[in-house]
């Protein structure tokens, strides 16, 4: 604990905006041939001799984990006036392992590049408190450590959200009060100034763990709705179904700007047409409604490139895994796993997006190469992406879901990590002198040090 409030904690999105560049990433990735996975610290500073490397690596104490997601333990969240935590550090890592449903706790000081495993929770300790499993996304709150889990201990539903004390990671309990009719679970976010948090849906781990199942996915079965809740009570209130044909509703994005209720949600795929889709939710008159803003379509392919899976569609869907937003609220970047591109869309105006950049890399027909090396063809494509807090810089991973990898690239995943430049007015530059490869690791997500554009809310306006 520290007697003045974290230097990299910021009252509002306009000031974090003018905070030092970043100069560590932390990336977790898959192991492979059955070596444990590992929390990675790769090199961003511009001006050592080691940018765009892995410099830093922690084995996890254990084989199949499966880290997935993860997030920092304290953020400029704790300087909400209404459940301060000033005194928090933001300074370890909340590293979930999806499969195991244990949870590791990671000290990145006093070197950052030698972070320390300080504490493991497991997994009994989590369902005897809370009777969840497979814990998936962290964020840090004002008044804790919040973690969504996608299911219960039988491997069904439901899943739901659970609470670690900000200072010994004690789990708390349950989150919900009243859950309503939320059973799929995946993503979850909130308005801290309008006491509201959303929720998404996925699938139980039953219906993910062993790949995407083809006969569920046809029939409707997983997550194609969201959920609102009343954050203070820990109420559901009100579902937003975005119809049944809209599948896997995954990433949510709120502004960052405490005033304006409204935030950006991503569907992976249509039953209709294999594309993908951004829907805006916001609040009008006091009502909640969400409606479709963005589409990005399938791509015609020959179809002995295709996998097995998508054979018969002679098609390439774009897969939207993962979506981001910058702390200005102006640009949204859509990460198309399926085809490999990073798309960039102008939100100014949120209920009429501009798509104003893209590149390519990777994806399961083009196989676009970085321009490090242009001979040589990427599998994976734009999977996970995180924003520098100035919006400067964008970085991407290429692996989603070791099954879900071995069945769009059943080639294999060799794991990547690149940068794309932003220029002021719109428009993307893949860095030529940027290109981490991962060798037989599966990189997945990014956190940079001191914070990103996903990691931290914002309880004053800029």
């Amino acid at each position: 604990m520290q007697f003045r409030p974290d230097p990299t904690f910021y009252p509002s999105p306009r000031l974090a905006m003018q905070a030092p560049p970043e100069k560590l990433a932390y990336v977790v990735a898959l192991g492979a041939n059955g070596s444990p996975d590992e929390l990675t610290v790769v090199d961003l500073d511009s001006a050592s001799p080691t940018r765009g490397k892995i410099v830093g690596r922690v084995p996890m104490p254990n084989v199949g984990d499966e880290l997935h997601h993860f997030g920092w333990n304290a953020c400029s969240s704790a300087l909400c006036p209404y459940a301060p935590h000033p005194h928090v550090e933001r300074r370890y890592l909340i590293v979930p392992g999806l499969r195991s449903s244990r949870i590791h706790i990671l000290d990145t000081k006093p070197d950052p590049r030698k972070p320390q495993i300080v504490k493991v929770i497991e997994a009994d300790t989590i369902a005897a408190r809370t009777g969840y499993s497979r814990p998936h996304t962290v964020h840090c709150g004002p008044d804790g450590i919040y973690v969504n889990a996608i299911g219960s201990t039988s491997g069904d539903g439901p899943g739901g959200i659970f609470v670690l004390d900000h200072y010994s990671f004690d789990v708390l309990g349950r989150w919900e009060v009243d859950r309503g009719p939320q059973y799929l679970s995946y993503d979850f976010w909130w308005h801290l100034g309008y006491d509201t948090m959303l929720t998404s849906e996925w699938g139980t781990p039953n219906m993910v763990e062993n790949g995407i199942n083809a006969e569920l996915l046809l029939a409707g079965k997983y997550g194609h709705s969201m959920h609102v809740w009343d954050l203070r009570k820990r109420r559901h209130q009100q579902v937003l179904d975005l119809g049944a044909e809209q599948q896997l509703v995954l990433e949510l994005r709120p502004a960052h700007d405490p005033t304006k209720l409204y935030g950006f949600a991503g569907v992976v795929i249509s039953l209709k047409d294999l594309s993908s889709s951004i829907w805006l939710w916001r609040q009008e008159n006091g009502k909640w409604e969400v409606r479709k803003v963005i589409e990005i379509p399938a791509e015609p392919a020959d179809p002995d490139l295709l996998p097995p899976l998508l054979k018969g569609f002679k098609a390439v869907p774009p897969l939207l895994t993962d979506i981001d937003l910058s702390l200005d609220d102006r640009f949204l970047y859509a990460s198309c796993w399926g085809t490999g591109e990073l798309r960039q869309y102008d939100v100014s105006d949120p209920l009429n997006p501009r798509l104003v950049g893209s590149v390519h890399a990777g994806g399961i027909t083009r196989r676009a190469a970085h321009p490090a090396n242009n001979k040589q063809a990427l599998n994976g494509g734009p999977q996970m992406v995180e924003i520098s807090r100035d919006g400067r810089r964008v970085y991407i991973t290429n692996s989603l879901f070791r099954t879900w990898d071995d069945q769009f690239y059943p080639d294999g995943i060799r794991g990547w990590m690149v940068k794309a430049d932003v220029m002021p007015e719109g428009g993307l530059r893949l860095d030529p002198d940027f290109f981490v490869d991962f060798g037989g690791l599966r990189a997945h997500q990014v956190r940079l040090e001191g914070g990103d554009a996903s990691s931290d809310s914002f309880c004053y306006p800029s």
